[in-house]
């Protein structure tokens, strides 16, 4: 593929961020956002990913087991990459 190699931190960095906060990592842009509630949240805990492609992954009981992150496309893509990757380890 033509992703450039910088997108393998940001897939690991999208992973953390889902599982440190639980959520998808796009959930945390309206905190982290200018003018949001936690302007620059992203260079919290050692620095977070707050756009899409990460995905926090939970059994039946909603313990936390992990997390996917993907990157290397466009924002949207990486979102569909990782919803697709977590429905397939659901199933």
């Amino acid at each position: 593929d033509d992703a450039v190699l910088g997108a393998i931190d940001i897939a690991i960095g999208k992973a953390r961020t889902a599982a440190l906060f639980r959520a998808p990592t796009e959930a945390l842009w309206d905190y982290a956002r200018p003018g949001g509630p936690s302007p620059g949240l992203e260079n919290s805990n050692g620095g977070l990913v707050v756009f899409p492609g990460g995905l926090p992954l939970f059994d039946a009981t909603g313990q936390l087991l992990g997390a996917i992150g993907v990157s290397g496309g466009a924002p949207s893509q990486d979102l569909d990459i990782a919803t697709a990757a977590a429905a397939a380890l659901a199933a």
